[in-house]
């Protein structure tokens, strides 16, 4: 368990969660954890079979802490709330930001930055760790041009400009990423990104492991009261979490393509777990999906510095803290929403 910007994250499995005197108790085999007095909390989040007290949730919606319950891989489930809420005054801030486009592209530029940023670090650590496996001299001119993109936010642009920067950076990432594979590349080829549906083994594993991710995040800005359909950088469209797009943008090549390759460069996944259908259509079978799910996991369980809190925290944690960091900038309680960029 985690508090984190007067957040509580209740991650063990079978902890119970229950009032005494103003102070909440957290118990694990009825042994007490962590004591903490409910006016340092805004919010508690609970992960998978933990259990609240109902004294407990009715003492949290009196002092307007709002109790959320999610799976254990993250998924939104319910929120415990008090009838005074800051998520109405919080989501009618977030529909004026997204109806301003100078405020849109002030966030956007965040996200960008982050995404880009994160890009590069794959690359260079892929030139670090690997620089004999690889095209190297391509890689680091790759890796050149998207710390030339980064130089161009020094001052404000538009939406169109930034989104122009964005496609730009994307195509340059991808377009060395096939470098970054260093085994069973008779099998695992990358020459470009397509979707709906993938038409090549990695682009499957990219797209599946990105909808899990947007399910993750999504799940992390419901918890903190933002709403995930109405974004910055991805504008409203019927059907689409544009917020939650836009928040995941910085977890791209950090979490997904990063997991991507380890299992490709570590034979964890096979070609002979992948299938092509009549239409092209690439699907991967129940075993591999399993083994890309554990894998998933198991990387959301690591533990990593987060650069603006200064504090370790779980990668699984890590949607929370951004969506928490979103919340606080569009409050006003800070001037800039700082992204997740990776070291």
């Amino acid at each position: 368990m985690k508090k984190l910007l007067n957040t509580l994250f209740v991650t063990t499995q079978g902890a119970y969660l229950s009032k005494e005197g103003e102070t909440v108790v957290v118990k694990v085999d009825g042994a007490v954890s962590l004591t903490l007095p409910v006016h340092t909390l805004g919010g508690i989040v609970c992960f998978g079979q933990v259990s609240c007290s109902p004294f407990l949730m009715g003492f949290c919606a009196e002092n307007g802490v709002a109790v959320s319950f999610l799976t254990e891989n993250g998924a939104f489930l319910a929120k415990v709330q008090g009838p005074v809420s800051g998520n109405v005054l919080l989501r009618r801030e977030q529909y004026r930001r997204a109806d301003g486009l100078k405020s849109s592209a002030m966030i956007a530029q965040a996200v960008v930055t982050g995404k880009i940023a994160n890009c590069r670090t794959v690359l260079q650590r892929a030139l670090r760790d690997h620089s004999d496996k690889i095209d190297a001299e391509a890689v680091s001119q790759a890796s050149q041009r998207l710390a030339n993109y980064l130089k161009r936010f020094g001052s404000e642009l538009t939406l169109d400009v930034l989104r122009g920067i964005e496609g730009e950076s994307a195509y340059t990432y991808f377009g060395v990423l096939d470098h970054l594979i260093t085994a069973q590349k008779d099998d695992f080829r990358f020459q470009e990104r397509n979707r709906r549906p993938p038409l090549d083994k990695v682009n499957c594993l990219l797209s599946f492991l990105y909808t899990i991710v947007m399910h993750d995040v999504r799940s992390a800005l419901e918890t903190v009261g933002l709403d995930p359909a109405v974004g910055f950088l991805h504008r409203d469209r019927p059907g689409r979490y544009g917020l939650a797009l836009d928040l995941m943008e910085e977890f791209r090549p950090f979490f997904a393509d990063r997991l991507a390759l380890s299992l490709i460069n570590l034979c964890q996944v096979q070609g002979k777990g992948f299938q092509k259908k009549e239409s092209g259509a690439v699907w991967m079978d129940d075993d591999t999906r399993k083994t890309v799910l554990v894998a998933y996991q198991k990387r959301k369980q690591e533990e990593i510095e987060h650069p603006f809190l200064k504090e370790k925290v779980s990668v699984g944690i890590l949607f929370y803290v951004q969506a928490l960091l979103m919340a606080r900038y569009l409050r006003g309680d800070m001037d800039n929403y700082p992204p997740f960029i990776w070291k």
